[in-house]
């Protein structure tokens, strides 16, 4: 019994270090001192491989600063150990898509099938992920249809996304009809992702299609205008 006590003190400094160096390294995360992030996870890391908050930071610090195949290598690592978690798929397809628009198209063809395939795992563990939809939705309006894309896969995640959430149903709604260049089509969508979220996002956005899209600037100052009288 003596025994059992004196290897858990000695345990007790080790797991009050791991999860003061957990705090550090999220607080200067979060305050987007990346690099000074880094050390404090990595430490973790190299006591405890398997830890999956020290890895997905890592993955996110190497994500924000654009490092693409380390990132890849942090969230591949995190969907193999945890393949049912939904999140660590989307990831890792957020980021092989972001790989793809810096490499040659023949190398980017070659990951396609991978995206997909992430972004359709993350949607199918998690009915209820939003991040998975919209990327799914951005990956079919973007890609040939030859390749797989087409307005009406987009539509069919659109319409999953309005019954998570009505507000970003209507936002990808309009998301996919300004794609199309619909823009009175897309209006109506954002107006209405406006009624029911009255946020910064759902103003901007319409402001954006009014100032950029239909060249209607006084409109889109009156958008957002509204939004800072909303505010106060």
């Amino acid at each position: 019994m003596m025994k059992q006590w004196i290897y858990i003190g000695l345990l007790v400094p080790f797991l009050s270090w791991s999860q003061g160096d957990l705090g550090k390294g999220i607080q200067l995360f979060e305050q987007a001192r990346y690099e000074e992030a880094r050390p404090y996870f990595n430490a973790i890391v190299k006591e405890d491989p398997d830890n999956a908050k020290a890895i997905v930071y890592l993955g996110d610090i190497a994500a924000h600063q654009q490092q693409w195949d380390e990132a890849i290598s942090c969230y591949q690592k995190l969907k193999v150990r945890y393949p049912k978690n939904a999140e660590y798929y989307y990831k890792y397809g957020g980021a092989m898509a972001m790989k793809a628009k810096s490499v040659s198209k023949f190398k980017a063809l070659g990951m396609i099938d991978d995206i997909e395939e992430a972004f359709l795992t993350a949607a199918k563990l998690n009915p209820k992920h939003i991040e998975s939809r919209w990327a799914l939705i951005i990956f079919y309006l973007e890609i040939p249809g030859i390749l797989g894309g087409s307005e009406k896969k987009a539509q069919r995640y659109s319409d999953e996304l309005m019954a998570i959430s009505p507000v970003d149903g209507y936002l990808s709604k309009g998301h996919i009809a300004e794609y199309f260049k619909r823009y009175s089509e897309a209006e109506k969508y954002f107006i209405k992702a406006v009624a029911i979220g009255q946020s910064k996002v759902t103003y901007q956005r319409l402001a954006d299609l009014y100032k950029n899209k239909m060249k209607m600037p006084e409109k889109a100052k009156q958008t957002l205008d509204l939004y800072q009288k909303k505010k106060t």
